[in-house]
């Protein structure tokens, strides 16, 4: 209601003073008009009793006398002009004595010239003053042009002002009442309407699941304010109801997808164990003179691999999340090239930058990072002519880089928001836990994970670390 009566004042306002103006300028152009024809009929007049021939040369000399005497009798000075521009006669002697060698701008000549009423108007301002000046042709007894007649005219607006002035005076007192009643009559209505509703609202930020929660009772409510009540009041039943099964079937859930994430990661080390086993068993020798080294690497894989199947049971035992962290000061480049030892597919490659990259975190989440890029690489690439997969450990900054690159089938646009998110997977198996752990694990240390991906050309996951500066003390290998 403010609104529209505001809104109403302006636009009212606008318009008189867009009136008042329309007024003003209209006002000014008939009488400008009017004027200008009873001085052409009174210059008329005068040519027709004039003895003087009706020649250009001859004006000064038939309105001698008379120029001054029309400009009395219509209130209104002029001044006549050759056909060149040069003025011939005013009927302000001053300005006839001062202008004498002044002739009219060039720009009025032609405008005059080429106008079809053979009429100008031309406005100008003048000591913060607008007025008006016409031109337009004398013609002799053959309507033969033989001078130009100027009337400058000033536009007096003071009384139109005065006059707008006090309307919108009288205007703006109506409209401030309104609006002053406007306001109460606004106010009142709204605290009556909001009465009952400020109760609802302080009721329903109240709400809570936790807790028990009070229905509202209000004496004598409206019929709509009623309605809501008795639907907030059957909510906070069907509330209580949906907070006791909500409880129990987050509980469910939260064992399930412990459940589902430990089974996860206990299939991450048993892939690999087996194909170390496998590769055992198919390459040994007991001729070898190697043997024993060799022996020793393989139990070194499986140890470290089963080593990371205990922590994940251990922690399932105890109700844990995961492992607790057992942060080393490391070489990341050993590291992530041990690995690498347990997979045997010959077109995994592995570069580093240099020879020792440190950084503070824990051994076997590190290898479980490294793992779970590789395995979905390694998924990524069964249909690839020739599969490529390339690990890279570089320093950047004060940062540690780990990339795992392949040229697989990539992934898709429509699936980049989600491939980070719990049990979203694009393949036929597996619960798509792994690239939501490892970035669980990388944020952990205050790290970053991205990956760039192109369908049909491949995908590159980027890890950083924070690197560790160098100590006097061991580093773990």
């Amino acid at each position: 209601m403010i609104f529209l009566v505001l809104l109403a004042s302006v636009l009212i306002l606008a318009t008189t003073i867009y009136q008042f103006q329309e007024i003003n300028r209209d006002y000014h152009q008939d009488r400008m008009e009017r004027k200008e024809e009873q001085i052409r009929q009174s210059i008329d007049l005068a040519i027709q009793k004039t003895t003087y021939p009706v020649t250009t040369e001859n004006l000064g000399l038939i309105f001698k006398d008379e120029i001054y005497e029309i400009a009395v009798v219509q209130n209104m000075n002029f001044n006549l002009y050759s056909l060149e521009g040069q003025l011939i006669k005013s009927s302000r002697p001053k300005f006839e004595n001062d202008s004498l060698s002044i002739c009219l701008d060039p720009v009025i000549l032609n405008h005059l010239e080429a106008s079809a009423d053979k009429r100008y108007v031309e406005e100008r301002s003048a000591a913060g003053d607008k007025y008006q000046a016409s031109y337009t042709y004398i013609a002799d007894h053959q309507f033969k042009p033989i001078g130009i007649i100027n009337l400058p005219y000033f536009e007096d607006n003071s009384f139109n002002d005065k006059e707008l002035r006090e309307f919108l005076i009288r205007l703006g007192g109506v409209y401030l009442v309104m609006l002053l009643i406007a306001i109460a009559f606004a106010f009142f209505i709204s605290k009556y309407i909001t009465r009952s509703l400020e109760t609802i609202s302080d009721m329903m930020g109240r709400t809570n699941l936790t807790k028990r929660n009070e229905k509202i009772h209000i004496e004598k409510p409206g019929e709509e304010i009623e309605k809501l009540i008795s639907s907030y009041n059957a909510m906070i039943d069907e509330l209580s109801q949906s907070a006791a099964k909500l409880a129990k079937s987050e509980r469910e859930q939260a064992w399930r997808e412990m459940a589902k994430q430990v089974a996860h990661e206990i299939k991450n080390p048993l892939t690999p164990m087996r194909l170390s086993v496998q590769s055992f068993e198919r390459k040994f020798n007991a001729e070898d003179p190697e043997i024993d080294k060799k022996v020793k690497e393989y139990s070194t894989t499986l140890i470290q691999q089963i080593d990371t199947m205990s922590s994940i049971a251990s922690a399932f035992s105890n109700f844990a999340e995961m492992p607790a962290q057992q942060n080393e000061t490391l070489n990341v480049v050993k590291i992530v090239k041990l690995a690498l030892d347990i997979f045997n597919e010959d077109y995994i490659h592995f570069i580093a930058e240099e020879e020792e990259i440190i950084a503070k975190l824990d051994r076997t989440q590190l290898i479980r990072v490294v793992t779970n890029l590789v395995k979905n690489a390694i998924q990524a690439v069964p249909e690839v002519k020739s599969p490529r997969i390339l690990v890279s450990v570089a320093s950047e900054k004060d940062m540690v880089k780990i990339s795992v690159a392949d040229n697989g089938i990539g992934i898709e646009p429509e699936f980049t928001d989600k491939i980070f998110e719990p049990k979203f997977t694009t393949k036929t198996s597996g619960m798509g836990l792994g690239l939501g752990m490892v970035k669980n694990i990388v944020e952990t240390y205050k790290g970053k994970i991205n990956f760039t991906s192109q369908p049909g050309k491949g995908t590159v996951f980027c890890v950083k670390f924070p690197q560790e500066k160098h100590h006097p003390f061991i580093i773990k290998k």
